[in-house]
């Protein structure tokens, strides 16, 4: 039996939104602190043990709409070159009731219940789990109780609107931080590890 470890990876305003006011589009405040040395470091750091990418119809179309072509793009920079890599040669598991097939690289779509998936990854071998800034994702898998790490790109703003990531309603559960780093202009890319709940 494999020990693998599921890890959900977002980037939040000090107000707690994972979007604007003007919708799930409305991110142009995270980008300069996601472009940061410390946020591109933290991304190779807890992708790198991970064999397993799961994410959500928007992130997967997103992701798959920019990411591919970076890794042969020469002045692009090399964490995100060795990123783009990782992301087309990782298993990826696209959660969808909307998608028939995924035709990226190593893709499939799977309709079940985010836990269910989850619960069968971990009796299979591999590396960690990681979900991919998809919020219904992370929040289906809190619920749960099937997340055991949190890495959260902290940016430093007040968006004022939009989206939570913690909504009320979510069991509560304890938490403890197991690493952190602040970067140039203030983000602070923060490892959480689940201690109980």
């Amino acid at each position: 039996m494999s020990n693998r470890t599921v890890v959900a990876n977002i980037s939040l305003s000090l107000d707690g939104r994972v979007n604007g006011p003007a919708g799930d589009y409305d991110m142009s405040w995270i980008v300069p602190h996601a472009v940061s040395d410390v946020a591109r470091d933290h991304m190779i750091r807890v992708t790198g043990s991970a064999t397993t990418a799961l994410l959500g119809r928007k992130n997967y179309q997103g992701f798959g709409g920019y990411w591919p072509s970076v890794a042969q793009d020469e002045s692009a920079d090399p964490r995100d070159r060795a990123f783009s890599r990782w992301l087309d040669e990782v298993e990826k598991v696209v959660f969808s009731s909307t998608l028939k097939e995924a035709e990226w690289r190593n893709a499939r779509v799977a309709a079940a219940d985010p836990a269910e998936v989850v619960r069968e990854l971990r009796g299979q071998d591999g590396g960690d789990i990681i979900v991919l800034a998809s919020v219904s994702v992370i929040k289906s898998l809190l619920e749960a109780g099937e997340l055991d790490r949190l890495s959260i790109t902290l940016c430093p703003e007040l968006v004022g609107g939009g989206a939570r990531l913690f909504e009320d309603g979510l069991p509560s559960s304890s938490w403890r931080l197991a690493d952190s780093t602040s970067g140039e202009g203030g983000p602070l890319c923060l490892l959480y590890d689940r201690v109980s709940g």
